[in-house]
């Protein structure tokens, strides 16, 4: 009989608490996928219900490490314009990431640890008063992001542009070679720190545009009183063609190197799943 999307989800959910169980102290799962693809709902969905059996679970994003609005800025100003756009490698607090990830395995019975928590509708950091409380201890930890895991391009495909904000913008492409630059040289202690990797396997390129507007959507009545930075069409148009290159990269390099792959269609519906026993 053909699968169904409980069964998918069980035999993830058996195959995590495995893992869990077999790992001395927390175990740290990386989950990625690409902007809109469902991964934060997953880690959501995969910590609810092991909390419920018992485990103690918590969630870091990627997109909660990034550089302030300010420092930002000044990256654009003193390395390349592009840069004053969050998403890309070079534009996250990769030590703050690394303190945290190793703090949180640390916790103890009663201690706790504030996890760092970025505004996307002020492009900015939350000030650390809002940050999530985490206590400890923790069975396990779920770090997802949209390049989680993802290593650094060969520098022979960075000479070809991947869509028209690279051609006009990085003409001479000292933008996407400086991103894997840092992608190669600062990443890899970061994403180090997994134990194992999952990756959702969305259908194309063509399916994220559809799924980061109704997350800006989303975001947008989130925020009702302070949507000052959110994006209008051809912003998010824009805003997206900073991802695709390394998207893609994923989609190619990612399959085989992940523990879990759980394919994904434009509905977001659990079309197939591979676990690495």
């Amino acid at each position: 009989m053909p699968k169904t999307p409980s069964d998918y989800d069980a035999a993830l959910l058996d195959w995590l608490q495995a893992r869990i169980h077999a790992q001395p102290g927390c175990l740290v799962l990386g989950v990625c996928g690409s902007q809109g693809s469902g991964k934060s709902t997953l880690a959501r969905q995969l910590i609810q219900t092991l909390g419920s059996r018992g485990l103690r679970c918590a969630t870091l994003s990627l997109d909660d490490l990034y550089l302030t609005h300010a420092e930002r800025q000044n990256l654009a100003r003193s390395v390349h314009p592009l840069l004053a756009t969050r998403g890309v490698p070079g534009t996250h607090d990769v030590n703050m990431g690394c303190a945290v990830i190793d703090a949180a395995r640390r916790l103890s019975t009663g201690e706790t640890l504030p996890f760092p928590r970025f505004n996307k509708a002020q492009d900015d950091r939350h000030p650390e008063r809002d940050w999530d409380v985490v206590e400890g201890p923790l069975d396990l930890l779920i770090f997802e992001g949209w390049c989680v895991g993802v290593g650094a391009q060969d520098s022979t495909e960075l000479a070809t542009a991947v869509n028209a904000l690279e051609r006009d913008e990085d003409a001479d492409a000292r933008w996407r070679r400086w991103v894997n630059q840092q992608l190669e040289q600062h990443y890899p202690a970061l994403f180090a720190r997994l134990d194992a990797l999952l990756y959702l396997r969305i259908p194309g390129w063509s399916a994220v545009l559809d799924w980061r507007r109704q997350q800006e959507a989303e975001t947008a009545a989130a925020n009702q009183a302070q949507n000052n930075r959110l994006m209008d069409e051809a912003q998010l148009q824009r805003f997206i063609q900073h991802y695709q290159r390394l998207t893609e990269h994923a989609l190619n390099t990612l399959p085989a190197q992940a523990d879990v792959v759980r394919s994904i269609d434009a509905a977001h519906r659990v079309v197939g799943q591979e676990i690495q026993h």
